[in-house]
């Protein structure tokens, strides 16, 4: 299958490296990146693990502000739309039945640090940066919601959840959201630390084992997807979003800036 938006190359062992491929875009998730996300995740083929990683100098600056600017102008059911997709390449990833790897390197923001969530290890780069940004622009970070919150749990999810306070990847780790930063010349040795225990382990029994913890964790189904799609959507409605985008494009300050 050919992509527009990854590179996806798999070695002779079967692991699979999927890399978000729009540097010069700083890899945001666009329409078309969120629907081969999620192709990938419904058929990935014979594999024993998945590497996710971004091309370029950032592994994923959130979401697209061009698509996002589309659901300002769009009507509630084309937003509900739009989000659900979202959400569905989220729990695709989440639920994908083979080890998912994530490595980070410059940046992962908004729904960057969803990706990193979903992932059942990830690594980052030292002088990564972190930042759940969604409230600067009057929007939150509804969709990559429960999956943060799985990784990080309330309290410590809470010190950075809406603040839109940047952070580092050795918060990062305190945090949950990544096991452990390295720095950029270890991170290939790091990575492999991860996938290489898989090459020893029963396929079918890693993807059981996979979803006993999800099943064991906290609860995200049908009912909490479809909440946290109707509550972007709410707050895309709302006069702050509006006001937040219009500043973001227009190169001002929004009016709750200081």
């Amino acid at each position: 299958m050919s992509y527009e938006t990854l590179d996806i190359r798999r070695d002779a062992r079967g692991v699979v490296y999927v890399t978000l491929n729009v540097p010069e875009k700083r890899n945001v998730l666009s329409a078309r990146m969120i629907g081969e996300l999620t192709e990938f995740a419904a058929a990935p083929g014979a594999a024993r693990a998945v590497v996710l990683a971004g091309a370029g100098k950032v592994f994923c600056a959130g979401g697209d502000l061009g698509w996002m600017r589309a659901q300002m102008a769009a009507d509630r059911a084309t937003r509900m739309r739009e989000a659900r997709r979202l959400a569905e390449m989220l729990q695709a990833l989440n639920t994908l039945p083979l080890p998912l790897i994530g490595r980070v390197h410059g940046g992962a923001f908004g729904g960057g640090v969803g990706l990193a969530c979903v992932c059942d290890v990830a690594v980052a780069e030292e002088g990564t940066r972190f930042g759940f940004t969604e409230t600067r622009l009057g929007l939150i970070p509804a969709t990559i919601g429960p999956y943060v919150i799985a990784r990080m749990g309330e309290g410590r999810a809470r010190r950075v959840f809406m603040s839109a306070r940047l952070f580092d990847a050795a918060e990062a780790v305190a945090l949950g959201v990544v096991a452990r930063a390295v720095p950029e010349a270890g991170m290939d040795a790091a990575i492999e630390a991860e996938v290489a225990p898989y090459l020893a382990t029963a396929p079918g029994a890693v993807a059981a084992a996979k979803a006993l913890a999800r099943s064991l964790g906290p609860r995200i189904d049908a009912d909490v997807i479809d909440d946290s799609v109707a509550r972007l959507a709410d707050t895309w409605e709302g006069d702050e979003a509006r006001a937040g985008t219009a500043a973001f494009f227009d190169k001002v300050p929004p009016p709750w800036a200081g």
